[in-house]
């Protein structure tokens, strides 16, 4: 059966690489273990959070469906960090995992040029070191340009609950074994990761009376951009917050000798800013307490998952420590917590396309990347979708820069650094987080997804009405000025802004102070016109611009920078600052320019700036 892509996996990153791939135009198909588990959550019931909000407004704004899901399917929404600036807050659901599910396997069947295959892919068709296609175990061979494999955690996957280990992808799911060891073979740089989740609770066994209430926002923030905000009104659950004692702690503690993670038992490395209770306990032993979110997995809460209680202990360990905290003394336990260990491909063997460098045409994303978190994981899913399928299009590839979204941060840390734990998207990893902000992911990169056929005329309509009514906006506040007459005064003064002495620019006059939408109205009634979203926007830039302007100064410069041509025979390891990892890649690729340089794996925007500067002085010494 002839295919232009094949996506192996139906996990977060193959439902995005299948459906980016399809829309395209191009002909897919999906091969999954079980086709009812399409869009299963093999964690957390919720999506987004710090960063991995921005990731999830991105994949939105390109055209992707997780955001579109998760407001159908959510039943909590929040804003984290909602006091901060509007470059660090992040936005969060708490989602049906049930429901999740059906959406996204409905959407992916009902999707065009998109067929699905439940089976278990087991090794691939490679000639002259070009895919070709797939093989399965049941003895079928689908022949496609493009292979795109997003196994989860399901590449040689183990179990481990306490002493007990058994092979699985997930609880109750075959593992992928057989393309695992094809994949070694193949030559590819091969490591072990270990993630892990806690167990999940009979809600009937929980008394939430004692604990915090955590409500959801009013009014509840959405996460796509398609979704009328104006009409979004979903029900909405409380999550609950709870914490451990020293009781727990001591029991934790007395148990760590059956801790596969302390046993040597397990052998990949965990996720270091996701740590299990048992870990937590070892690390931190002066805390005498850490917090639980008790949250709900449906809208018909039969069971809650127990945030913060990740574990691989021992089931009679596990049923104990959790009845020693506040509100479980009578928890019954419907499904244990467990570690896996998994395989994962070092990312260092892709391109920015997340193709790999050894097999032309076969590409990766998700988890087998070296990656944690639903969201990183379907980031890359739709930019390996789409560049496959612009790759069998014969087109131009499409890779985002740093300076131009998360996305971009995210694949560009893995291919030039890789990972050796599993990565974690955060704020703190962007330069241009100003920039980078989760309400103007549409503004960067809608027109995009509009070029790649992935967002419809009627949405790209209003977008584009949205976007001129904001340049038009910020326009006018650029090249007008307000004068300190004495009526102007007292309006800032009535509003609590601050005053001005001279003719003053009106980006500058509400980049002052704390404005909000009737503040403004009050010195601009013409701005009234302007909708929320627009409002939103305007206030932000205008309080920013000038951090705005700046890093967007730093922008040209690198870009300019990385014309620089590097002279012949240049000295790297007379460079201080220099890892001697990058001295030895340097010195054996003698790339022609800075832009040369930065593609080499590893080579980072702060060593290039380092180069950088010893060449200008170079040629300084020499002009001398």
């Amino acid at each position: 059966m002839n295919y232009d892509v094949i996506v192996i996996g139906g996990g977060h990153a193959g439902i995005e690489a299948a459906l980016a791939s399809a829309r395209m135009g191009v002909k897919t198909l999906m091969i999954t273990i079980l086709a009812e588990q399409i869009g299963a959550s093999s964690c957390n019931p919720a999506i987004g959070g710090l960063a991995k909000g921005h990731l999830v407004r991105e994949i939105d704004a390109l055209g992707g469906e997780m955001g579109l899901c998760t407001d159908k399917t959510g039943i909590q929404f929040r804003t984290l960090n909602a006091s901060k600036g509007p470059a660090v807050r992040g936005s969060r659901a708490q989602i049906d995992m049930d429901q999740y599910r059906i959406y996204m396997r409905t959407v992916v069947l009902n999707t065009d040029n998109l067929d699905v295959k439940q089976e278990i892919a087991d090794g691939l068709i490679i000639e002259e070191g070009e895919v070709k296609g797939v093989t399965t175990q049941l003895g079928n061979r689908y022949t496609a340009a493009k292979v795109i494999i997003t196994a989860g955690t399901f590449l040689n996957g183990l179990i481990h609950i306490g002493e007990k280990k058994q092979t699985a992808g997930r609880q109750g799911e075959f593992a992928s074994v057989e393309l695992a060891e094809y994949l070694r073979s193949l030559g590819l740089n091969i490591g072990r990761l270990k993630t892990g989740t806690c167990a999940r609770i009979d809600a009937k066994s929980v008394d939430t009376s004692v604990m915090e209430v955590q409500p959801g926002d009013t009014p509840p923030p959405p996460f796509s951009f398609r979704t009328d905000k104006k009409t979004f009104n979903p029900k909405q659950l409380p999550c609950y917050v709870t914490y451990t004692n020293e009781t727990t702690h001591e029991i934790i503690e007395s148990n760590f000798y059956r801790a596969p993670m302390f046993s040597g038992q397990i052998e990949g490395i965990g996720p270091r800013y996701c740590p299990s209770i048992e870990d937590k306990i070892n690390r931190f032993r002066d805390r005498p307490r850490h917090q639980i979110f008790v949250e709900p997995q449906t809208m018909d809460e039969t069971e809650y998952y127990i945030n913060g209680m990740s574990t691989s202990l021992p089931i009679d360990v596990q049923l104990e420590m959790i009845r020693s905290v506040a509100g479980m003394e009578n928890a019954k336990i419907v499904r244990y917590g467990y570690a896996i260990e998994y395989d994962y491909v070092q990312p260092t063997d892709l391109k920015h396309t997340l193709e790999t460098k050894k097999i032309k045409g076969l590409y990766t994303a998700g988890q087998i990347n070296g990656t944690t978190g639903y969201e990183e994981a379907a980031a890359q899913g739709l930019m390996a979708g789409i560049n496959a399928a612009l790759s069998v299009q014969g087109k131009e590839p499409f890779v985002l820069r740093r300076d131009e979204a998360y996305i971009g941060v995210l694949i560009d840390d893995l291919v030039t650094k890789g990972t050796k734990e599993p990565y974690r998207m955060f704020t703190s990893r962007a330069e241009y987080r100003l920039l980078l902000r989760e309400d103007n992911a549409d503004m960067r990169l809608s027109h995009h997804a509009k070029a790649l056929g992935l967002l419809d005329d009627v949405y790209m309509a209003k977008f584009e009405a949205k976007k001129a009514a904001l340049e038009e906006a910020l326009d006018f506040l650029r090249v007008n000025h307000a004068t300190p007459t004495k009526e102007f005064l007292a309006k800032l003064d009535s509003i609590g802004a601050v005053k001005i002495n001279d003719r003053t620019c009106w980006m500058d006059v509400i980049g002052r102070g704390e404005f909000d939408r009737a503040k403004l109205i009050t010195l601009l009634p013409e701005f009234d016109k302007y909708d929320d979203e627009v409002m939103e926007q305007i206030l932000v830039e205008a309080k920013y611009s000038r951090y705005i302007e700046k890093q967007q100064q730093q922008i040209l410069h690198m870009d300019d920078m990385l014309k620089i041509k590097i002279p012949e025979a240049f000295a790297y390891k007379n460079i201080s600052g220099l890892s001697n990892e990058i001295v030895e890649k340097l010195s054996t690729a003698t790339p022609p320019t800075l832009f040369a340089a930065s593609q080499i794996s590893g080579v980072t925007p702060a060593a290039l700036e380092i180069i950088h500067v010893h060449i200008r002085l170079a040629q300084k010494s020499k002009r001398g």
